[in-house]
C-alpha cells in the first residue's frame, strides 16, 4: 500500500520540478535576500512624488508598495523555513549578506510612507521597531560571522557596491526616527534626537569604511562588466540618504535645542554627503556606457536592478530637501530632473518584471496543454 503512495508522491515531485525548469522560474531556494529593494525603490518614488505635490501617483505607487512588502516577506519567510541552510549560508556569505540589509531600508522607507502619506504613526512606529530589530541582529550577526569565518573570498571576489546596503539601513531608521521625534514631547523627542543624529553618523562612518575598499578593489584588481553590478549605485544612493537625513535634522533643529547648537556641524556634513554622492553620478553613467555599449553587456530584467532605481529617487528626494534646509533655491530643478530619471527607471524596470511574468505564464499555458495532450 505504501508503495505505490511514495511513487505517486515521487512521480508528482517529479512533474513539478521538470515544470518549474520549463517555465524558468526563479527557484525559492536560490532567491536573492536582496528582492527588498523593490520595496526600497517603490518607496522612495512614492515619497518623492509626495515632494513634487503629486499626491495620486504617491498614494498609488504606497498601496503597491505595501502589497510588495507583504509578498517578498511571505517568500522569505517561507524560505528560511524550506531552506534553512541556504537562508542562513547566504546570510554569512560576503557578498549575499549584505542584501539582508534590504530588509531593514524597506521597513523604514515603508514606515516613512505611513507616516506621511496616511499619517499612521502607530504604523510608522510598528515598522519602526522592526527596522530597529532587524538592524542590530543583522549587524552584529553579520559583520561578525565575516570577521571569524575560516575561508573567506579574496577582496576581488568578495566586495561589490551592494555592501553599502549596510549604510542605507541605519540611515532609513534615523530618518523615519527624526519624524518621529516631531510626534514626541519632552523629554523623549531629545532622545529620539540623538538617537537619529547617532545613526546618521554610525552609518557615514561606516561608508567612508566600506566604500574606501570598494575603491580599492574596482581601481587596482581586473573589472570586467560583469562586475558592474546594479548594486554599484547604491555608491551613489547611501550617499544620498544620508543627506536627506541631514536636511531632515536641520529642517527640525529649530524644534529641538539640542539639535539647534550642532546645525553647522549637520549643515557641513549634509553638504558633504551630498557632494560625495554627486560625484559618483558621472563616474556610474560612464561605467554603464562601457559595459553596454563598448563591452555590449546584455540588457535583462534582474531584481538587482531595483538597487539602481532607488539611488536616483534618493538623489531627486535628497537633494529638494537639502535645498529647502539650507535655503539655496538654486536645486529644484535638478530635483525634479532626477525624479523624472527615476520614475521612468522605475516604470522601466516594473515593465520588465511584468513581460518577464507574462512569459511565464505564457510558457506554463504551453506546457499544460502540452502535457494534457
Amino acid at each position: 500500500m505504501n508503495k505505490p503512495l511514495s511513487e505517486s508522491i515521487s512521480a508528482q515531485l517529479g512533474r513539478r520540478r521538470s515544470l518549474s525548469r520549463s517555465l524558468g522560474l526563479p527557484s525559492l531556494a536560490t532567491m536573492s535576500p536582496a528582492y527588498f529593494g523593490m520595496v526600497m525603490a517603490t518607496g522612495i518614488v512614492s515619497l518623492a512624488a509626495h515632494l513634487f505635490d503629486m499626491a495620486d501617483l504617491a498614494r498609488h505607487l504606497f498601496r503597491l508598495n505595501i502589497g510588495l512588502y507583504g509578498l517578498i516577506w511571505l517568500a522569505t519567510i517561507a524560505r528560511a523555513i524550506c531552506y534553512p541552510r541556504l537562508f542562513f549560508g547566504d546570510m554569512v556569505d560576503h557578498l549575499q549578506g549584505a542584501g539582508f540589509f534590504t530588509a531593514v531600508a524597506a521597513s523604514g522607507i515603508l514606515g516613512t510612507q505611513f507616516l506621511l502619506l496616511n499619517d499612521s504613526v502607530h504604523i510608522a512606529w510598528l515598522l519602526w521597531m522592526v527596522a530597529v530589530v532587524l538592524w542590530v541582529g543583522l549587524s552584529y550577526v553579520i559583520f561578525t560571522a565575516l570577521i571569524i569565518k575560516t575561508h573567506k573570498p579574496t577582496l576581488k571576489r568578495g566586495i561589490n557596491g551592494g555592501w553599502l546596503l549596510a549604510v542605507v539601513a541605519p540611515q532609513s531608521i534615523a530618518g523615519l526616527s527624526v519624524l518621529l521625534a516631531t510626534q514626541m514631547g519632552q523629554p523623549y523627542r531629545l532622545e529620539m534626537n540623538f538617537f537619529a543624529l547617532s545613526m546618521w553618523l554610525w552609518g557615514g562612518m561606516l561608508y567612508i569604511w566600506m566604500v574606501s575598499l570598494i575603491f580599492y578593489r574596482d581601481t587596482f584588481f581586473r573589472f570586467s562588466p560583469g562586475d558592474l553590478v546594479p548594486p554599484y549605485w547604491i555608491n551613489m544612493g547611501a550617499m544620498a540618504i544620508s543627506a536627506l537625513v541631514g536636511s531632515l535634522l536641520i529642517i527640525h533643529g529649530p524644534k529641538s535645542p539640542f539639535l539647534a547648537s550642532l546645525l553647522p556641524f549637520l549643515k557641513g556634513f549634509t553638504v558633504f554627503y551630498w557632494a560625495a554622492g554627486t560625484w559618483w553620478i558621472p563616474t556610474l553613467v560612464v561605467l554603464e556606457i562601457w559595459r553596454h555599449v563598448v563591452r555590449r553587456f546584455p540588457v535583462q530584467y534582474d531584481a538587482l536592478y531595483w538597487g539602481a532605481v532607488f539611488p536616483l529617487g534618493m538623489y531627486a528626494a535628497s537633494t529638494w530637501q537639502m535645498d529647502i534646509a539650507m535655503g539655496f533655491g538654486f536645486f529644484e530643478t535638478i530635483a525634479r530632473v532626477f525624479f523624472y530619471v527615476s520614475l521612468l527607471a522605475w516604470a522601466a524596470t516594473f515593465l520588465a518584471l511584468v513581460v518577464k511574468l507574462s512569459r511565464v505564464v505564457g510558457r506554463g499555458w504551453t506546457y499544460i496543454k502540452r502535457s494534457e495532450s
